[in-house]
């Protein structure tokens, strides 16, 4: 059998990526319990999960080369391989969060209030902190640190309405070499002034700088961001359409009938709209690439309608849960053909950690009358979120090509976890302890392109990316 080195490839549209690796840098394996989807388990079952106990992740210049077993792949792997242990853990690729606010990470937790009075009294004083370069500068640098603490490699944010925010914040993604969608949020209308476009042009040629800038730079890509209907506009829309189409490798993200009297407001703002949905669609706004977070008082004909033009919906439990907002409804969803990813709505979402955030979606299913098994959280919070994002070419499982961004799992974290997975027999099994008792402290360690970028037992994240010889491993 022999090793075919890949180069960078594309990785979106138009630009590769500037690896620091060389062409000629050696393989890296990394061996420990391997867990991947292939397809959605809840239409294709246990044929959509790949398992090896003892399997080896085979990877070159940052992307995957082979994944299988150990005994099958160790005896052709090259002498000069670097190799990894990890085989008391369990390693998925890595986590995406399809909607999360960077510049509300430090008001997470904000005592007591409904969606508008959230807004006033804790998001909109935040946001309005964001035009201070430097505020702007650390708040992303802790951000992307969070998400790789949590196992989140690849993320869909919105940064706020000043464009130095989104500055800093693909800074820093690009610092880590981190897969980043986001967008200057645009509003002109319905919240204070000091975060409101001076009018629906000046809104559209700031996105369009920073388009130029950063779409399809490194990991990077733009997010057109109207952050819902009832703050813009029908013109900033209109112009949001318009550029959304002119660039179709652009993304766009919203909110969407997330509560009961935003949908109602919505409907006195657009009286012409046949429902909220209807504000967005018939604007041209739903399509590929589109992401609607929430999506929870919605008609089913409109479920229909947002999964037959490829838009995603984002379900935000934890978020929904402290808010009040309702019970997001999976089983529709999934009848309607929407493609689905999760997200942890930080800050009215209250955990980084994509593995508390299925703990809180299989109890609101379970309120609703639904369920959500384990195989089926791991696929959401991985191949289902970059399929939501139409990045599942370049990650969400460990196909030969895809990018090696990848989480290590340790299912013996805490004591109450050990003793557990003592009582656990089956792989679904120990999946559904790690959904309902994992966190943050599970994950023990994150790699971006194949580099470590966190290590929870030396407490460390790696900024600077660090030539390959540095990083601490050892052979089998």
């Amino acid at each position: 059998m022999g090793w075919e080195r890949t180069d960078s490839g594309h990785l979106g549209k138009t630009h590769t990526l500037n690896s620091t690796r060389s062409a000629t840098a050696p393989l890296l394996a990394v061996r420990g319990e391997i867990v991947y989807f292939t397809s959605d388990p809840a239409s294709r079952g246990a044929a959509a999960c790949e398992h090896f106990p003892d399997g080896l992740l085979v990877i070159a210049n940052g992307r995957v080369v082979r994944c299988g077993p150990a005994a099958e792949l160790l005896p052709a792997l090259p002498s000069e391989a670097r190799q990894i242990d990890h085989r008391d853990k369990l390693i998925l690729p890595g986590f995406v969060d399809t909607h999360i606010h960077y510049a509300q990470t430090s008001i997470v937790a904000s005592y007591g209030a409904r969606l508008s009075t959230w807004l006033a009294e804790y998001a909109w004083p935040a946001e309005a902190n964001f035009i201070d370069p430097a505020h702007a500068a650390a708040e992303a640098a802790f951000f992307c640190d969070e998400l790789l603490q949590n196992g989140t490699t690849t993320a869909m944010t919105f940064a706020t309405m000043h464009p130095a925010s989104v500055e800093a914040l693909f800074e820093a993604a690009a610092a880590r070499r981190m897969r980043l969608i986001a967008g200057k949020v645009l509003m002109d209308r319905n919240c204070p002034q000091n975060l409101r476009d001076a009018n629906a042009a000046t809104g559209d040629a700031q996105s369009r700088a920073l388009i130029e800038k950063w779409h399809e730079r490194d990991r990077l890509a733009y997010a057109i961001t109207p952050r819902f209907a009832p703050t813009s506009t029908p013109e900033q829309l209109q112009l949001a359409s318009r550029l959304f189409h002119e660039i179709p490798s652009l993304y766009l993200q919203t909110h969407l009938a997330e509560q009961r009297d935003e949908a109602a407001w919505v409907a006195k703002l657009y009286p012409d709209a046949r429902s909220y949905y209807d504000v967005y669609a018939s604007r041209g706004l739903s399509g590929t690439h589109s992401v609607f977070a929430h999506c929870i008082w919605l008609e089913n004909e409109d479920r229909h309608m947002l999964a037959d033009t490829g838009a995603a919906m984002s379900f935000c439990p934890t978020s929904n849960l402290f808010l009040g907002s309702g019970l997001f409804n999976l089983a529709r969803a999934r009848e309607a053909g929407a493609r689905i990813g999760m997200g942890t709505d930080i800050g009215a979402g209250t955990s980084f950690s994509l593995l508390r955030t299925l703990s809180e979606a299989y109890k609101v299913l379970q309120l609703a009358g639904q369920t959500l098994s384990p195989e089926e959280g791991f696929y959401l919070a991985t191949l289902g979120g970059a399929r939501a994002l139409y990045l599942d070419e370049f990650i969400g499982n460990f196909a030969p090509g895809r990018e090696a961004d990848f989480v290590v799992l340790d299912p013996q974290a805490t004591p109450l976890l050990a003793r557990r997975m003592a009582n656990a027999a089956t792989l679904r099994e120990r999946l559904f302890v790690l959904m309902m008792l994992g966190d943050e402290q599970c994950v023990a360690a994150t790699y971006v392109l194949g580099e470590p970028m966190f290590y929870r037992n030396s407490h460390r994240i790696n900024h600077s990316n660090p030539p390959s010889s540095k990083v601490a491993s050892h052979a089998f």
